[in-house]
Protein backbone atom coordinates (compact mmCIF):
# COMPACT_ATOMS: atom_id res chain seq x y z
CA UNK A 1 0.00 0.00 0.00
CA UNK A 2 1.35 3.48 -0.83
CA UNK A 3 2.61 5.44 2.16
CA UNK A 4 -0.08 7.49 3.87
CA UNK A 5 0.59 11.23 3.89
CA UNK A 6 -2.25 12.75 5.94
CA UNK A 7 -3.21 9.80 8.13
CA UNK A 8 -1.22 7.47 10.37
CA UNK A 9 -2.10 4.01 11.68
CA UNK A 10 -0.76 2.94 15.06
CA UNK A 11 -1.31 -0.62 16.25
CA UNK A 12 -1.54 -1.52 19.91
CA UNK A 13 -2.12 -5.22 20.29
CA UNK A 14 -5.50 -5.98 18.77
CA UNK A 15 -6.36 -2.29 18.41
CA UNK A 16 -5.54 0.24 15.71
CA UNK A 17 -5.64 4.02 15.98
CA UNK A 18 -6.21 6.01 12.80
CA UNK A 19 -4.96 9.55 13.34
CA UNK A 20 -5.61 12.48 11.03
CA UNK A 21 -2.29 14.28 10.57
CA UNK A 22 -2.78 17.74 9.12
CA UNK A 23 -2.40 19.61 12.41
CA UNK A 24 -1.25 22.78 10.68
CA UNK A 25 -4.67 22.91 8.97
CA UNK A 26 -6.59 21.66 12.03
CA UNK A 27 -6.94 18.37 10.16
CA UNK A 28 -9.10 19.95 7.47
CA UNK A 29 -10.36 17.37 4.98
CA UNK A 30 -9.07 17.43 1.39
CA UNK A 31 -8.77 14.86 -1.41
CA UNK A 32 -5.61 13.38 0.07
CA UNK A 33 -7.34 12.84 3.41
CA UNK A 34 -10.09 10.94 1.60
CA UNK A 35 -7.59 8.67 -0.14
CA UNK A 36 -5.65 8.05 3.06
CA UNK A 37 -8.72 7.40 5.22
CA UNK A 38 -10.13 4.95 2.70
CA UNK A 39 -6.77 3.16 2.52
CA UNK A 40 -6.49 3.07 6.31
CA UNK A 41 -10.02 1.72 6.75
CA UNK A 42 -9.33 -0.94 4.14
CA UNK A 43 -6.09 -1.95 5.83
CA UNK A 44 -7.54 -2.30 9.34
CA UNK A 45 -10.69 -3.89 7.98
CA UNK A 46 -8.78 -6.65 6.21
CA UNK A 47 -6.36 -7.26 9.08
CA UNK A 48 -7.82 -10.01 11.28
CA UNK A 49 -5.37 -9.08 14.03
CA UNK A 50 -7.14 -5.72 14.38
CA UNK A 51 -10.30 -6.15 16.43
CA UNK A 52 -11.11 -2.56 17.42
CA UNK A 53 -10.41 0.81 15.78
CA UNK A 54 -10.18 4.40 16.98
CA UNK A 55 -10.20 7.59 14.92
CA UNK A 56 -8.66 10.77 16.31
CA UNK A 57 -6.82 13.90 15.23
CA UNK A 58 -3.30 15.19 15.74
CA UNK A 59 -2.71 18.54 17.35
CA UNK A 60 -5.46 20.87 18.55
CA UNK A 61 -8.39 19.59 16.47
CA UNK A 62 -10.19 16.39 15.65
CA UNK A 63 -11.19 17.67 12.19
CA UNK A 64 -12.15 21.22 11.21
CA UNK A 65 -14.26 20.06 8.28
CA UNK A 66 -13.79 20.49 4.56
CA UNK A 67 -10.65 22.34 3.55
CA UNK A 68 -12.24 25.46 2.08
CA UNK A 69 -8.83 26.86 1.20
CA UNK A 70 -7.91 23.86 -0.96
CA UNK A 71 -8.30 24.24 -4.71
CA UNK A 72 -9.36 20.65 -5.27
CA UNK A 73 -13.14 20.78 -5.39
CA UNK A 74 -15.14 19.21 -8.22
CA UNK A 75 -16.44 21.76 -10.72
CA UNK A 76 -19.50 21.29 -12.94
CA UNK A 77 -19.49 21.99 -16.67
CA UNK A 78 -20.78 25.53 -16.10
CA UNK A 79 -17.82 26.30 -13.83
CA UNK A 80 -19.77 26.25 -10.56
CA UNK A 81 -18.85 23.93 -7.67
CA UNK A 82 -20.47 20.49 -7.77
CA UNK A 83 -20.75 19.82 -4.07
CA UNK A 84 -23.03 16.87 -4.68
CA UNK A 85 -20.36 15.00 -6.58
CA UNK A 86 -17.79 16.00 -3.97
CA UNK A 87 -19.92 14.31 -1.34
CA UNK A 88 -20.42 11.19 -3.44
CA UNK A 89 -16.70 10.77 -4.14
CA UNK A 90 -14.87 12.41 -1.23
CA UNK A 91 -16.81 12.23 2.00
CA UNK A 92 -19.60 9.67 1.76
CA UNK A 93 -17.36 6.68 0.95
CA UNK A 94 -15.43 7.30 4.18
CA UNK A 95 -18.56 7.68 6.28
CA UNK A 96 -20.01 4.50 4.79
CA UNK A 97 -16.66 2.76 5.31
CA UNK A 98 -16.74 3.56 9.02
CA UNK A 99 -20.34 2.45 9.41
CA UNK A 100 -19.80 -0.80 7.50
CA UNK A 101 -16.52 -1.78 9.17
CA UNK A 102 -17.15 -5.14 10.81
CA UNK A 103 -15.31 -4.06 13.93
CA UNK A 104 -16.16 -1.57 16.68
CA UNK A 105 -15.03 1.98 15.94
CA UNK A 106 -14.64 4.73 18.52
CA UNK A 107 -13.87 8.37 17.87
CA UNK A 108 -11.57 10.15 20.30
CA UNK A 109 -12.49 13.79 19.84
CA UNK A 110 -9.47 15.71 21.06
CA UNK A 111 -10.61 19.15 19.87
CA UNK A 112 -13.06 20.83 17.51
CA UNK A 113 -15.17 18.49 15.37
CA UNK A 114 -16.59 20.83 12.77
CA UNK A 115 -18.74 20.36 9.67
CA UNK A 116 -18.02 17.03 8.05
CA UNK A 117 -15.50 16.50 10.85
CA UNK A 118 -18.46 16.39 13.21
CA UNK A 119 -20.11 13.87 10.88
CA UNK A 120 -16.98 11.72 10.97
CA UNK A 121 -16.85 11.78 14.77
CA UNK A 122 -20.51 10.72 15.00
CA UNK A 123 -20.13 7.99 12.39
CA UNK A 124 -18.22 5.97 15.00
CA UNK A 125 -20.02 3.48 17.20
CA UNK A 126 -18.88 5.23 20.37
CA UNK A 127 -17.73 8.82 20.75
CA UNK A 128 -15.52 10.06 23.59
CA UNK A 129 -14.61 13.73 23.82
CA UNK A 130 -12.08 15.74 25.75
CA UNK A 131 -13.57 18.42 28.00
CA UNK A 132 -12.28 21.21 25.76
CA UNK A 133 -13.67 19.67 22.57
CA UNK A 134 -16.78 20.90 20.85
CA UNK A 135 -19.10 19.90 18.02
CA UNK A 136 -20.23 22.35 15.37
CA UNK A 137 -22.45 22.01 12.31
CA UNK A 138 -20.83 24.98 10.64
CA UNK A 139 -22.47 24.37 7.26
CA UNK A 140 -25.14 27.05 7.67
CA UNK A 141 -22.42 29.61 8.38
CA UNK A 142 -21.28 29.30 4.76
CA UNK A 143 -24.73 28.90 3.26
CA UNK A 144 -24.92 25.11 3.20
CA UNK A 145 -26.89 22.31 4.87
CA UNK A 146 -25.39 19.45 6.93
CA UNK A 147 -23.82 16.52 5.11
CA UNK A 148 -21.63 13.48 5.73
CA UNK A 149 -24.63 11.75 7.27
CA UNK A 150 -25.11 14.39 9.96
CA UNK A 151 -28.77 14.79 9.01
CA UNK A 152 -29.26 11.11 9.86
CA UNK A 153 -26.94 10.62 12.82
CA UNK A 154 -27.87 13.69 14.85
CA UNK A 155 -31.71 13.60 14.88
CA UNK A 156 -31.63 9.89 15.73
CA UNK A 157 -29.47 10.68 18.77
CA UNK A 158 -30.83 13.94 20.14
CA UNK A 159 -34.20 14.49 18.47
CA UNK A 160 -35.44 16.95 15.88
CA UNK A 161 -35.59 20.03 18.11
CA UNK A 162 -31.95 19.91 19.13
CA UNK A 163 -30.85 18.77 15.68
CA UNK A 164 -32.60 21.80 14.19
CA UNK A 165 -30.86 24.02 16.74
CA UNK A 166 -27.45 22.62 15.80
CA UNK A 167 -28.09 22.79 12.05
CA UNK A 168 -29.85 26.17 11.82
CA UNK A 169 -27.96 28.19 14.43
CA UNK A 170 -24.50 26.86 13.62
CA UNK A 171 -23.28 27.29 17.19
CA UNK A 172 -20.63 25.37 19.09
CA UNK A 173 -21.91 22.53 21.28
CA UNK A 174 -19.36 22.03 24.07
CA UNK A 175 -18.51 18.45 24.98
CA UNK A 176 -20.39 18.60 28.28
CA UNK A 177 -23.55 19.79 26.53
CA UNK A 178 -23.14 17.16 23.82
CA UNK A 179 -23.01 14.51 26.55
CA UNK A 180 -26.07 15.93 28.31
CA UNK A 181 -27.99 15.89 25.00
CA UNK A 182 -27.00 12.28 24.28
CA UNK A 183 -24.97 13.20 21.20
CA UNK A 184 -21.85 11.45 22.52
CA UNK A 185 -21.02 8.73 25.05
CA UNK A 186 -18.39 10.11 27.42
CA UNK A 187 -16.45 13.25 28.33
CA UNK A 188 -13.06 13.05 30.02
CA UNK A 189 -10.37 15.47 31.10
CA UNK A 190 -8.16 16.56 28.23
CA UNK A 191 -5.11 14.84 29.68
CA UNK A 192 -7.07 11.61 30.17
CA UNK A 193 -8.44 11.19 26.65
CA UNK A 194 -5.57 9.02 25.40
CA UNK A 195 -5.65 6.76 28.47
CA UNK A 196 -9.44 6.45 28.37
CA UNK A 197 -9.28 5.67 24.67
CA UNK A 198 -6.58 3.04 25.18
CA UNK A 199 -8.58 1.35 27.94
CA UNK A 200 -11.78 1.22 25.90
CA UNK A 201 -9.94 0.03 22.80
CA UNK A 202 -8.25 -2.74 24.79
CA UNK A 203 -11.61 -3.84 26.18
CA UNK A 204 -13.22 -3.93 22.72
CA UNK A 205 -10.19 -5.62 21.16
CA UNK A 206 -10.45 -8.39 23.75
CA UNK A 207 -14.18 -8.78 23.24
CA UNK A 208 -16.36 -10.87 20.88
CA UNK A 209 -15.56 -9.22 17.55
CA UNK A 210 -18.28 -11.00 15.59
CA UNK A 211 -20.86 -10.11 18.22
CA UNK A 212 -19.84 -6.46 17.92
CA UNK A 213 -20.28 -6.71 14.14
CA UNK A 214 -23.72 -8.20 14.67
CA UNK A 215 -24.64 -5.42 17.08
CA UNK A 216 -23.53 -2.82 14.53
CA UNK A 217 -25.74 -4.45 11.89
CA UNK A 218 -28.73 -4.56 14.23
CA UNK A 219 -28.46 -0.95 15.32
CA UNK A 220 -27.84 0.25 11.77
CA UNK A 221 -30.85 -1.69 10.47
CA UNK A 222 -33.02 0.09 13.03
CA UNK A 223 -31.61 3.63 13.03
CA UNK A 224 -29.90 3.89 9.62
CA UNK A 225 -32.09 1.83 7.30
CA UNK A 226 -32.33 4.84 4.97
CA UNK A 227 -28.77 6.11 5.39
CA UNK A 228 -27.91 5.59 1.72
CA UNK A 229 -30.97 7.52 0.63
CA UNK A 230 -30.23 10.25 3.17
CA UNK A 231 -26.64 10.62 1.94
CA UNK A 232 -27.93 10.99 -1.61
CA UNK A 233 -30.49 13.58 -0.47
CA UNK A 234 -27.71 15.52 1.25
CA UNK A 235 -25.70 15.40 -1.97
CA UNK A 236 -28.62 16.67 -4.05
CA UNK A 237 -29.38 19.52 -1.66
CA UNK A 238 -25.72 20.45 -1.28
CA UNK A 239 -25.26 20.54 -5.06
CA UNK A 240 -27.98 23.16 -5.32
CA UNK A 241 -26.71 25.18 -2.39
CA UNK A 242 -23.19 25.12 -3.80
CA UNK A 243 -24.47 27.11 -6.76
CA UNK A 244 -25.93 29.94 -4.67
CA UNK A 245 -24.53 33.39 -4.11
CA UNK A 246 -24.76 32.84 -0.37
CA UNK A 247 -22.35 29.91 -0.57
CA UNK A 248 -19.84 32.00 -2.52
CA UNK A 249 -20.17 34.77 0.04
CA UNK A 250 -19.90 32.33 2.92
CA UNK A 251 -16.64 30.86 1.69
CA UNK A 252 -15.19 34.28 0.85
CA UNK A 253 -16.09 35.52 4.32
CA UNK A 254 -14.58 32.45 5.94
CA UNK A 255 -11.29 32.84 4.07
CA UNK A 256 -11.19 36.58 4.82
CA UNK A 257 -12.14 35.96 8.47
CA UNK A 258 -15.06 38.39 8.34
CA UNK A 259 -18.80 38.05 8.99
CA UNK A 260 -20.75 36.80 5.98
CA UNK A 261 -23.39 39.05 4.42
CA UNK A 262 -26.04 36.68 3.13
CA UNK A 263 -28.75 37.90 0.75
CA UNK A 264 -30.81 34.73 0.48
CA UNK A 265 -29.88 34.29 -3.18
Amino acid sequence: MPALQTVAIERRGGAAIIELRRPEALNAWNDEVTDDLLAALKEVGEDDAVRAVAITGAGRAFCSGADLKADDGIVAEDGLPDLGESLRTRYNPVIVGVRQLQKPVISLVNGPAVGVGCSLALAADLTIAAESAYFLLAFVNIGLAPDGGASAFIPSRIGLARAAEMAMLGEKIPAAQALEWGLINRVVADDQLAAEGDALLAKLAAGPTRAYAGIKRQLAAWSEAELGRQLELEAEIQRGLGRTSDFGEGVAAFVARRPAEFTGA
